[in-house]
């Protein structure tokens, strides 16, 4: 039976759709491979994936929903969807807001039908994102917290997710898990996030932009530590317990708040050079520190991550100056 993977060219989408195609899963890749940031990278990634022969791939618009009716059609009983497909980026979302209500909302509207309309239907997995959050100043970020106040419109969709994922949940009685990431990274990660940003100013010997004046924290999670996440959760529906829908959320992060200036200096190291950094204030719909609890996930799934930034950021340099040729 295949699994639905939206975003299969994006970097989370990716390595999902690799780990699956690993232990013997068909794969139904969806993406509209969109050039909000260097499409070479994604048709690479999509280079290796098509050299497995569990692998299928649509270029399409997950928006578009009578054409996401043919690509479901002819993928047979599908009974499971790893959604991963959004527009992605906190600060594009000022500059392009319409770019993230056709593909955050509407996009995932088409998602909801298409799964809710499979006869034999068992589980959708979405990515929500820790930008939820938003004002939040109780740390770590728990599951339980209120998110009621978005600090830019990328979270607001994300948001709009979770409650559109939790209607189709009560009214249709489709298990549904949504995932809270925490700042991923890691090889083929993409080249708008600032580690990736990093590297290449750094690499070239140029300033590298850091907000707030360095004083910001993040829980920086490894994407292998992400897809075991991804994946417990798509093999662990969740039930309806006293009528409740059958929807949950989870964190996935790496449970540690790790200093921007930390990781800066691991990008040194690794790279062998020093940076030249321009401090400035913090950018609108920024938050100054990311924390996930992920209790919730331990208890309910084994999660628990096992890549800290030492380890980590090393191994995406190493990635990265492949990929570049530094």
């Amino acid at each position: 039976m295949p699994i639905l993977v939206t975003g299969a060219a994006g970097f989370i989408g990716y390595h999902v759709s690799e780990t699956l195609l690993a232990r013997g899963e068909e794969v139904v890749g969806v993406d509209i491979v969109n050039d909000y940031y260097d499409v070479h990278l994604k048709e690479a990634r999509l280079e290796r994936l098509q050299k497995h022969n569990g692998f299928t791939f649509h270029r399409v618009d997950i928006s578009d929903l009578e054409t996401m009716k043919t690509v479901v059609a002819g993928a047979g009983d599908l009974r499971r969807v790893v959604h991963l497909a959004a527009q992605a980026g906190v600060r594009y979302s000022i500059e392009n807001p319409f770019a993230y209500v056709q593909a955050n909302l509407v996009g995932h509207m088409a998602i909801l039908e298409i799964c809710r309309n499979q006869p034999n239907f068992e589980h959708l997995v979405y990515a929500s994102s820790s930008s939820v959050y938003g004002g939040n100043t109780k740390l770590p970020f728990s599951v339980d917290d209120r998110t009621d106040t978005p600090v830019s419109l990328y979270a607001a969709t994300k948001k709009a997710d979770e409650l559109m994922s939790h209607c189709y949940g009560h009214l249709y009685g489709f298990p549904q898990t949504g995932l809270r990431f925490f700042t991923v990274y890691g090889p083929w990660g993409r080249p708008d996030m600032a580690m990736y940003i990093f590297c290449k100013a750094i690499s070239e010997g140029r300033t590298i932009p850091v907000f707030n004046n360095g004083d910001m924290k993040r829980d920086f999670t490894y994407i292998d530590d992400i897809v075991a996440g991804v994946i417990a959760s798509l093999d662990n529906p969740p039930v309806s317990i006293d009528g409740q829908a059958p929807c949950r959320l989870y964190n996935i992060g790496n449970h540690r708040s790790e200093p921007l200036m930390r990781m800066i200096g691991l990008i040194e190291e690794a790279l062998g050079k020093k940076a030249m950094i321009d401090f400035q204030p913090m950018q609108p719909g920024d938050v100054k520190e990311s924390f996930a609890d992920i209790e919730a996930i331990r208890t309910d799934l084994g999660y628990e991550p096992t890549t800290p930034i030492d380890s980590g950021v090393p191994k995406f340099v190493d990635w990265f100056k492949s990929y570049e040729g530094v």
